[in-house]
C-alpha cells in the first residue's frame, strides 16, 4: 500500500461516493462502443471528455455532435479538452478553443490539461481559468496537472488530477498532506496498466487518498508510444460493478 503522509486524509476518504471522470476516449467513429456505452443507465459517471483533434476541432465534427447529444440527453457532463502546454499556451487561444467548445459541442466545462504545478505560474493559471467561467455559467473546471502541484491552484477549479500515471507508481504513491483540507470529490485519478487482480487494491489506495474521481484502465501506455485513455479497459463491467455496490476497506 502506498505512504501516506496524512492520517487524516484516509481517515476522512472511507465512504466517498466514487465515479468515473473518463479521460477522453478516441473519436467516435474509431471508438463507437466506448462512447455508447457510456450512455447505460447506472454507469457512475462523473464527466466524460471531448478532445476531437487535441481541442476542438476546425468545424463541429458530425459523429462527436451525435456522441455528445446522447451523453448529453443522459444527463452525463461532457468536458472540453483544452491543452495549455505547462501554461505557455496564449490565453486568446485558449478562450478561443473553449469558445468553439461551446458554440458546437455546449460542454459543461473544460479539463485544462498539461497543467503547471508550480507556485510562480499559478496566477496565470487563475487567469485563464477566471476566463473560461466568464463564458459559461458555472463550468466544471478540472486542472490536469497529474501530479500534486501547489496547494494554491486548489482555490482556482473544481477539481484536480493529482495522479496520472502507471500501476507500478500508483501503488507506491504519496498523498501530499495539504489534500486532507479538502474533500474527496475535489481530486482524481487516473491509473493506467492496473491488472484486473489488482482492481480492489486500487480503489482503496483511492479512498484512502481521498480521490473520488477516478478512471483505471488495464490498457498501458507502451512507454509512451500509446495512448492508454482512448479505449475502455478489458474489464469495465467488472468495475463499473465494483463502484456500484462500493468496496470494503
Amino acid at each position: 500500500m502506498p505512504h501516506l503522509t496524512s492520517a487524516t486524509a484516509g481517515t476522512a476518504s472511507t465512504n466517498l461516493r466514487t465515479g468515473f471522470g473518463i479521460p477522453g476516449y478516441a473519436h467516435p467513429l474509431v471508438a463507437p462502443g466506448e462512447w455508447g456505452t457510456l450512455t447505460r443507465p447506472g454507469t457512475p459517471l462523473h464527466w466524460v471528455v471531448l478532445n476531437v483533434a487535441e481541442g476542438p476541432g476546425s468545424r463541429p465534427d458530425p459523429h462527436c455532435l451525435e456522441a455528445v447529444g446522447r451523453l448529453r440527453q443522459a444527463g452525463v457532463r461532457v468536458l472540453g479538452h483544452l491543452d495549455i502546454t505547462y501554461g505557455a499556451r496564449a490565453g486568446g487561444e485558449l478562450i478561443s478553443d473553449a469558445q468553439r467548445y461551446l458554440d458546437w459541442y455546449r460542454v459543461g466545462g473544460f479539463l485544462l490539461h498539461r497543467c503547471p504545478t508550480e507556485r510562480a505560474t499559478l496566477p496565470e493559471v487563475r487567469r485563464a481559468v477566471t476566463g473560461l467561467r466568464a463564458l459559461l455559467d458555472d463550468p466544471h473546471i478540472v486542472l490536469g496537472h497529474g501530479t500534486h502541484p501547489y496547494p494554491g491552484y486548489a482555490e482556482n477549479a473544481d477539481q484536480l488530477v493529482t495522479f496520472s500515471g502507471s500501476w507500478s507508481d500508483y501503488r507506491w504513491s504519496q498523498v501530499a498532506e495539504w489534500t486532507a483540507d479538502y474533500a474527496p470529490e475535489r481530486f482524481c485519478h487516473f491509473v493506467h496498466g492496473v491488472p484486473r487482480g489488482h482492481l480492489d487494491e486500487a480503489l482503496r489506495i483511492a479512498r484512502w487518498q481521498g480521490a473520488s474521481t477516478i478512471y483505471f484502465t488495464d490498457r498501458t501506455d507502451r512507454g509512451g508510444r500509446t495512448d492508454p485513455w482512448e479505449t475502455m479497459p478489458g474489464y469495465w463491467d467488472d468495475i463499473v460493478s465494483r463502484i456500484g455496490t462500493g468496496v470494503s476497506e
